[in-house]
């Protein structure tokens, strides 16, 4: 008995051996950065050199300075415009096409036509669209001008992106575009895993589809609901590529579409601006806001529960 124990304890042994690549690379380069950034965030280091503890100091700025909160307050803005459009429209293409009335062919194709905008490049997405909004010679500004002439109307071309006004809405509905395809995928699974019977059975009793979708398919798919707001509040909160790809600093629209992610890389990354001590408490701050919001999510999808 006991030298089948040592045998099964040696074996168990090259367990470790196997995963250790993995410990250690994910130690190097995920778990020391992050302890790393916790200590620079107590000292006013800027680029090199001795790095001075400062306790406290660097939240205490953080959470009183003007601009971090405006870069907040962008960012949210944003998010709440873009969450709103992504998740309105994967809701509709799943009542649409979870209807066994409609009973809507092409399931299969429809996916990867609505998944294909999450699969391009940011940098591509921005080039895109900064040639499709130009001002004088966009598509859309073109397009729009064609249709008021139809009826006679005289049409002001608009500045998507250099307006302070319409950019960061502008920037909303494209990260919509972008993400609704990848919402949708993981909505409509969710519903395909519901037994048909519970449809049918709301079809026989005169249901009609807002009172299916309601009473049936939001309930039973609450669990993705709250992965996806989640994931999508994570992912929106820190918003950086799009707003930093199309919005120059010296773009009128830029105070306006500044993200906090905008703001923590001008600090962290930008010669003539670094502090990494500070940076690095902006990006503690974000992870905090982050971390208490979503616990306010996972109380609001588990209320049913409790």
């Amino acid at each position: 008995m006991k030298s089948k124990s040592s045998k099964l304890t040696s074996y168990n042994r090259w367990g470790y051996f196997f995963v250790a690549p993995f410990v250690i690379v994910f130690a190097i380069f995920s778990i020391y950065p992050v302890l790393r950034t916790l200590y620079l965030s107590f000292t006013d280091l800027k680029v090199m050199g001795t790095a001075n503890w400062l306790g406290f100091d660097n939240y205490v700025r953080v959470f009183t300075d003007k601009f971090f909160w405006r870069a907040l307050w962008n960012t949210v803005r944003i998010w709440v415009v873009n969450i709103i459009l992504q998740l309105g429209l994967a809701f509709l293409l799943v009542i649409v096409f979870s209807n066994l009335n409609w009973k809507i062919k092409g399931l299969q194709q429809f996916r990867i036509i609505y998944y294909l905008p999450n699969l391009i490049a940011a940098t591509s997405i921005a080039f895109l669209f900064q040639t499709l909004l130009d001002e004088r010679f966009g598509t859309f500004n073109i397009l729009i001008s064609s249709i008021y002439k139809l009826f006679g109307a005289s049409y002001t071309p608009v500045n998507w992106l250099g307006s302070p006004n319409a950019a960061p809405y502008t920037i909303a509905v494209i990260q919509s575009w972008i993400w609704f395809g990848n919402s949708f995928l993981m909505l409509m699974a969710s519903v395909q895993g519901i037994s048909r019977d519970y449809f049918e059975a709301a079809a026989i009793d005169g249901a009609n589809t807002w009172t299916i979708f309601r009473r049936i398919t939001l309930p039973l798919i609450n669990p993705i609901m709250m992965y996806v707001a989640i994931t999508s509040l994570i992912g929106g909160l820190q918003m950086f590529d799009l707003p930093y790809l199309m919005i120059t600093p010296t773009t009128g629209s830029y105070d306006n579409v500044q993200t906090v992610m905008m703001y923590l890389y001008k600090f962290g990354f930008t010669t003539g601006s670094i502090q990494t001590g500070y940076a690095s408490a902006v990006a503690y701050a974000l992870f905090l806001i982050i971390l208490g919001v979503t616990i306010v999510q996972l109380k609001f999808f588990n209320k049913d529960k409790n």
